[in-house]
C-alpha cells in the first residue's frame, strides 16, 4: 500500500483520484473516515474533493473531527506526506495542518470551470516537475475557495516558500490570488483546483497527472 484516499460522507472525488494514481502505476486504497488507523505502509494520504457532511456547518469543519483525521494529523506531524484537494484542502485548514481559512467565494456563487494557474514555488515534491511562473490549466469546482490569512502569517508563507499556486485571475477573491499552499515542512499540501480532473488529454491536458507524479519519489 502506498496511497490512502480518505472517504467521508459527501466525498465525491475519491474514485477519480484512485484512477489518477492507477495511471501512474500506484496502488491506492479508499479509507472510510470512521477507520481508526491508516493502512500499513501508507506513504501518502490524499483527502479528495466533495462536500463532506454536506458542508452544512462550514466546509471541512465536521470532517476534521472524524476518527481517521487523528491518524492523519499524527502521520503528518511525523513527516508523512498529505495532499488535500478542494474540500480536502478545507479539511486541512480546519484541522490546523495548514494555516489560514476559507470564506465563501466573493461573488457568493459556486464556480465550476477550467482556470489558469501560475506556479509560484517548485522547491517541493508536489510541484518539482514544473517551472516557476509556468502557467497551467486545472479545473476548479467550489463555493468556498476564497483563501484568507492574516498579513503577518501571509509574510511567513511568502518567506518560507509555502505559496505554491496562484490564480492568474482572481476568480473567487482569494488573498493574493492564492490557489494552493503547503506547510513549513513541505510535507502537507492543499489546493482548491482538482489535479485528478486533468490527467488525460481527453480531459484537456495532463498537468494534474504531472503534479501527482511528483509523489512517485516516495511511493
Amino acid at each position: 500500500m502506498s496511497v490512502a484516499i480518505l472517504q467521508f460522507l459527501g466525498t465525491n472525488c475519491e474514485y477519480d483520484m484512485e484512477y489518477a494514481f492507477s495511471l501512474l502505476g500506484v496502488k491506492s486504497q479508499i479509507v472510510w473516515h470512521q477507520q481508526r488507523a491508516l493502512p500499513k505502509d501508507t506513504k501518502l494520504v490524499v483527502i479528495p474533493g466533495g462536500f463532506s457532511y454536506g458542508d452544512y456547518l462550514r466546509s471541512g469543519a465536521i470532517a476534521r473531527f472524524s476518527p481517521i483525521m487523528r491518524c492523519v494529523i499524527d502521520f503528518a506531524n511525523k513527516g508523512g506526506y498529505v495532499l488535500g484537494v478542494c474540500n480536502g484542502f478545507q479539511i486541512l485548514l480546519e484541522s490546523g495542518l495548514l494555516p489560514g481559512a476559507m470564506k465563501h467565494n466573493e461573488n457568493l456563487q459556486f464556480i465550476s470551470k477550467n482556470v489558469s494557474l501560475e506556479v509560484v514555488d517548485t522547491h517541493n515534491i508536489f510541484l518539482k516537475n514544473f517551472k516557476i511562473k509556468e502557467v497551467i490549466n486545472i479545473p476548479i469546482a467550489h463555493a468556498e475557495g476564497n483563501y484568507y490569512i492574516h498579513q503577518e502569517q501571509l509574510g511567513q508563507l511568502e518567506a518560507n516558500g509555502q505559496i505554491l499556486l496562484k490564480y492568474t485571475q482572481n476568480i473567487n477573491g482569494s488573498l493574493e490570488k492564492i490557489a494552493g499552499i503547503c506547510n513549513e515542512n513541505k510535507n502537507v499540501f492543499g489546493l482548491m483546483p482538482h489535479p485528478e480532473r486533468a490527467v488525460e488529454e481527453v480531459l484537456g491536458n495532463t498537468a494534474g497527472l504531472k503534479m501527482l507524479e511528483g509523489f512517485l519519489e516516495v511511493l
